[in-house]
């Protein structure tokens, strides 16, 4: 079905992290501000008022830091969820998480966590060059790199999950130094049990100003989308021979038909609620207080005094507005409902606009509709 179906309340929880990631998207963000965490009270109101107008149970854990920092944090989210007399039994929860925890993390995701996403960029040599260690953690970690530890808790939740309603994926960013193995990686995951992963191609970090005015940014960004794509066809076709599911982010609706790319477009069926108190529409947009040209994404805050959340609908209604079957770029797309008019955060950070374009990607993600066609379901939606 198409990604926008995912609906689910997701949590930023913290900015607080263990790895210090080359390509990391908000480090730069988070540098500028005091270390965050949800409050409990938000945290819990945001439960209240979402399942009192969805119908899904589903909640989901998310950076801009890595979630486990806050360990008792989610845990106490995920009890009052399950608790809840809003059919709160039929809570299920997802994470996307570096996968760098301790025993005792790792032991409570077997027994409550439905869907683990580690991010996870591949071989040990790939893996520690993009995804390295805090060095303030090392002695936490006995000197063991990430992708030791990453290795280790991914094979024992494999190995444990039993009868468990558990899914342990991948969700790997692609980069130069990967992007000509991703056959490789596809017999590595295999190795360590993993049947499912998601590839994403690396993006521009975002920062205060859109990349179209940022000439720094767009001198030392290098990424060979073709080449990508090129490699990608070949390692989704080995995987299927090996029983591997293999997606891309550009393919993200090939599943069904929509003109909307993904839950940006629905923030009040997908809200995320980030570590200062907002809600934010996309998973790019983590902090509220100062979005800078990210704003259109900013449309809820905690209001402390009123003990609610306030919305702002107009900036709702234009996102809800985003449709590839108004976009004018997209008119005459042969992919147009089955791509959505591409990724709006990316699209956003890129142009500053929500009807913005980049063409190259839409390049990409014709020829991979071309070649591939539209699919049946996946198994597990992109995180």
């Amino acid at each position: 079905m198409p990604h926008c179906n995912k609906k689910m309340l997701s949590f930023f929880l913290t900015t607080k992290c263990n790895l210090c990631c080359v390509y990391c998207y908000n480090a730069k963000e988070r540098e500028h501000v005091n270390e965050k965490t949800i409050p409990l009270d938000i945290a819990e109101a945001a439960v209240d008022w979402y399942f009192s107008n969805n119908e899904s149970r589903h909640i989901r854990f998310y950076g801009p830091g890595e979630p486990t920092q806050e360990f008792d944090k989610m845990r106490l989210i995920t009890e009052y969820a399950k608790s809840h007399p809003a059919r709160g039994n039929q809570v299920t929860v997802e994470i996307q998480t570096n996968g760098v925890f301790v025993d005792f993390v790792k032991e409570w995701i077997l027994d409550n966590v439905n869907i683990v996403w580690m991010s996870f960029d591949g071989m040990k040599d790939i893996q520690n060059a993009n995804r390295p260690l805090n060095e303030a953690y090392r002695d936490i970690f006995e000197g063991k790199t990430s992708a030791e530890i990453l290795e280790d808790n991914v094979k024992w939740l494999i190995e444990n999950t039993g009868r468990r309603n558990l899914m342990v994926g991948a969700r790997v960013t692609i980069t130069d130094a990967n992007i000509c193995r991703q056959k490789e990686m596809v017999d590595y995951f295999c190795s360590l049990g993993i049947r499912y992963v998601w590839t994403n191609p690396v993006f521009y970090e975002v920062g205060q100003i859109p990349v179209c005015d940022d000439e720094r940014k767009k001198r030392e960004y290098s990424f060979d989308l073709s080449l990508y794509v090129d490699n990608y066809i070949g390692a989704y076709r080995y995987a299927q021979g090996k029983g591997m599911f293999w997606g891309s982010f550009l393919t993200i609706n090939f599943d069904g038909e929509s003109a909307y790319h993904c839950r940006s477009c629905t923030p009040l069926q997908a809200p995320h609620i980030t570590p200062d108190g907002y809600i934010s529409a996309c998973d790019m947009v983590v902090l509220g207080e100062m979005p800078y040209h990210m704003s259109p994404f900013i449309c809820g805050k905690w209001d402390e005094g009123k003990r609610e959340f306030i919305f702002d609908y107009e900036k709702i209604r234009n996102l809800e507005s985003r449709k590839s079957t108004e976009i004018k770029h997209c008119q005459n797309c042969t992919a147009k409902l089955h791509c959505g008019g591409y990724c709006l955060g990316e699209t956003v950070n890129e142009t500053g606009r929500l009807d913005g374009q980049n063409p190259v990607k839409c390049t990409a993600v014709r020829k991979l509709y071309h070649i591939l066609g539209a699919c049946e379901p996946y198994p597990y939606l992109h995180p």
